[in-house]
């Protein structure tokens, strides 16, 4: 990885398990806090509160809203984050270790998707 969220972004990314196959991260933030830019590989994002942030990568950004208790993908990405809601962010992700399957093309997808 690129820049790992947890050495980029300390005070809001926290390893809770690690093994050869999966690493898994909470977040943690208050409204206005932000990431600096930083890494994904695939991984399955949990959300354990409802929250409204904005991810930008590049020149693209988009506005992201989330019910708790939703389990969503998130392709491989570099990305940084802002939560633009009022509520907390508290969220846990599944990164996977494995690569993405031979023959798969990587998204151009920012933020975290239904498949």
């Amino acid at each position: 990885m690129k820049s790992d969220p947890v050495i980029s972004n300390p005070g809001l990314y926290s390893v809770v398990f690690e093994n050869e196959r999966v690493r898994v991260l909470q977040y943690a933030d208050s409204p206005g806090q932000a990431t600096v830019p930083h890494d994904h590989p695939d991984s399955v994002m949990i959300t354990l509160t409802a929250f409204r942030r904005r991810l930008v990568a590049g020149e693209k950004s988009i506005d992201v809203e989330m019910p708790a208790e939703t389990a969503r993908w998130l392709t491989a990405q570099r990305h940084s984050g802002e939560n633009v809601g009022e509520t907390d962010t508290r969220c846990i992700f599944v990164e996977l270790k494995e690569p993405a399957p031979a023959g798969s093309e990587p998204d151009e997808v920012l933020g975290p998707t239904a498949r």
